[in-house]
């Protein structure tokens, strides 16, 4: 099993989709073992995969530009020519590595989870579908292929946000899930449309090439550009499109842990680092990209701080990591953004399943409802901690050395230097808040405290192993690390725009970016430990600045304004000309026309002879008439 043979990955989810769906209520337990050992499969052939690649990089070095391997799907000589493939490269082996570990964790988990769901067959073939659709989209060695896995992806997504059909805010969610990050895909594919009229061909590879041969004119180019990153922000939650993800947080937990945290939304990030060639090409491009990151990741870190649903806290900081990748795309640094990507997969699903664990025991999620859970779940208390003191960057976990990369590639800008590094604290005040409230201090609901126990070894091996590689998974920014795996060194020797690069340690930064970390640390147990009083006496000061944090800055309010006075009143005009005008006018006015003609006419049949015979006399009169007047 090699690298060429990639395409054989996405093959073995999308068959236990399609065996689960015609097959699941007749198999044992639903057919769950089939979707579980599909993707377990998957991870198999994954890590041949890697052996292939760490040996090609072996002999080629950065001579190594990837493999690929396709077909001919459709051909009209002379005119056109599609091919549907695959492309293996360092940054596809990074997703395969992500998809392939966390879709068994979560399937594992899910066992548990999901256990005596009425939907229980279906969201096992749904979630076999969307590990399928991930796997096709970051193997895609052209844009066709790349847009219907994303479109599947998408749809998928839709399918397990809206998972509790029964509940209007879940079909609410799946609906602005979806809406929201089609505007974004509407983008993407009139790009796609772009630049293959300009090259003539789909393939990802010849595009760039011809970009960069100067191919393709300037308007066109800058144009697919803004195109392409209105679909990465549409479906990576970047600002404007961010406010989608916090209320898909409705979907089953698993979900929210695989989809929302470690796949899907990191195909906008994957999306732009494998076009990060093309973007540089244009005025302005990476600066647009360096934007809407730190945009993104400022308006995350201050609202993550106010929200009590454990789900939405931890998608705040999902936004604020894929901001923060953003950040480093924007600045050239596609190995900073490559090593979160990696390191962020482990520490964010483990947080979810966490939040999962916690409210599979007490059926709570707001953390005003929780507290004392730790001597009740310690290995979920334990697990969780180590995401979110990650996830804040403490050192020396995984979130440290991958956010210590991204602060280290942004020392040549001043401005975004200081505002990630005011970002900083914000991240680990509310990443500590929300463990404070969860697991120590007093139960502020006993009855639900009373039953609170771990889960079933299901929901628990899952956890530790995701919290084991929370802890070493950052260790692959050293060249010695990635050399014991078999790698030409560390991350930045494998994925690269120029030239590699070995990973070095700027001390000052660290200290720096550690010491902000503390001071977050610190505050947040000040004010919720050692003086509980803080809280609500900073809200009475601090009221109107809450309440605009609380209502998510009024975009929420914002939108629904614009859809009800704008978008509704345009459709309403626009709903009456299509119907007084195009359909009762355009269409249904020739039949009217028509019927009432038959009806006018249906007198001139009467059946009655005499009638017949007055009329045979007048016409013959009138004839005679006629032709006495034009004879005189």
């Amino acid at each position: 099993m090699g690298m060429s043979d990639a395409w054989l990955l996405p093959l073995l989810p999308a068959a236990a989709f399609v065996a689960l769906t015609l097959l699941g209520p007749y198999l044992p337990r639903r057919g769950d073992w089939i979707a579980v050992g599909a993707i377990g499969g998957v991870f198999v052939l994954t890590l041949l995969i890697i052996a292939d690649f760490t040996d090609a990089l072996a002999v080629q070095g950065e001579a190594f530009a990837g493999v690929a391997n396709s077909i001919q799907w459709l051909e009209v000589p002379g005119h056109l020519e599609l091919r549907l493939g695959i492309h293996v490269d360092a940054v596809t082996i990074v997703m395969l590595a992500v998809v392939s570990f966390v879709g068994l964790m979560v399937q594992v988990y899910s066992l548990g989870y999901m256990k005596g769901d009425s939907r229980y067959g279906w969201y096992y073939a749904v979630i076999s579908l969307f590990i399928a659709s991930m796997l096709a989209l970051v193997l895609a060695d052209n844009f066709l292929l790349l847009y219907f896995a994303w479109e599947l992806v998408g749809i998928c997504s839709y399918l397990l946000i809206g998972h509790y059909s029964h509940l209007r805010s879940a079909t609410e969610a799946a609906k602005k899930a979806f809406i929201t990050t089609r505007l974004g895909d509407v983008g993407l594919l009139i790009a796609i449309i772009l630049l293959w009229r300009e090259t003539g061909t789909f393939n990802i590879q010849e595009v760039i090439a011809a970009a960069e041969a100067g191919q393709i004119g300037t308007e066109i180019l800058t144009a697919s550009v803004v195109l392409l990153l209105l679909g990465a922000m549409g479906k990576s939650a970047q600002f404007p499109f961010h406010v989608w993800l916090p209320d898909a947080m409705e979907g089953p937990t698993p979900v929210s842990a695989l989809i929302h945290a470690a796949t899907m939304v990191v195909a906008g990030v994957y999306l732009v680092t494998r076009m990060l060639p093309l973007i540089e090409l244009v005025a302005g491009g990476p600066e647009l990209l360096l934007a809407i990151g730190l945009l993104t990741v400022f308006l995350s870190a201050t609202m993550g701080l106010v929200m009590t649903d454990i789900k939405r806290v931890i998608a705040y900081s999902t936004i604020n990591s894929l901001g923060l990748m953003f950040v480093a795309l924007g600045v050239g640094a596609p190995a900073a953004a490559m090593v979160y990507l990696f390191t962020h997969a482990f520490f964010k699903a483990l947080l979810f399943l966490g939040a999962g664990s916690v409210i599979h025991a007490t059926e709570r999620q707001d953390v005003s409802q929780l507290g004392g859970l730790w001597s009740k779940m310690p290995i979920t208390g334990v697990t969780f901690a180590i995401g979110a003191l990650s996830m804040a960057g403490l050192p020396f976990l995984a979130g440290f050395w991958a956010k210590d990369e991204i602060l280290v590639s942004l020392l040549d800008n001043r401005a975004a230097f200081v505002l990630v590094l005011v970002t900083l604290p914000l991240t680990a005040m509310y990443m500590t808040r929300v463990l404070i409230l969860t697991f120590f201090g007093e139960p502020r609901d006993p009855e639900s405290h009373e039953h609170a126990h771990e889960g079933s070894p299901f929901m628990t091996v899952p956890l530790i192993l995701l919290a084991a590689l929370t802890l070493v998974s950052g260790f692959v920014v050293f060249d010695q690390v990635g050399k014991a795996m078999g790698f030409p060194g560390g991350i930045g020797e494998i994925i690269f725009l120029e030239r590699a690069h070995s990973f070095e340690f700027d001390v000052a930064v660290g200290i720096g970016s550690t010491l902000l970390v503390a001071l977050g640390i610190a505050t947040a147990w000040f004010a919720w430990v050692a003086r509980p009083s803080v809280p609500a006496r900073s809200l009475a000061l601090l009221r109107p600045v809450h309440d605009l944090w609380a209502n998510k800055y009024y975009l929420d309010d914002l939108y629904q304004a614009v859809i009800d006075r704008v978008v509704l009143s345009i459709a309403r005009v626009v709903a009456w000309f299509d119907r007084n005008a195009v359909n009762d006018t355009g269409v249904d006015g020739p039949a009217y026309a028509t019927r009432y003609a038959g009806y006018l006419m249906k007198f001139q049949q009467t059946g009655k002879l005499p009638n017949y015979a007055l009329g045979m006399v007048i016409g013959v009169v009138t004839l005679a008439l006629v032709a006495f007047s034009l004879k005189a």
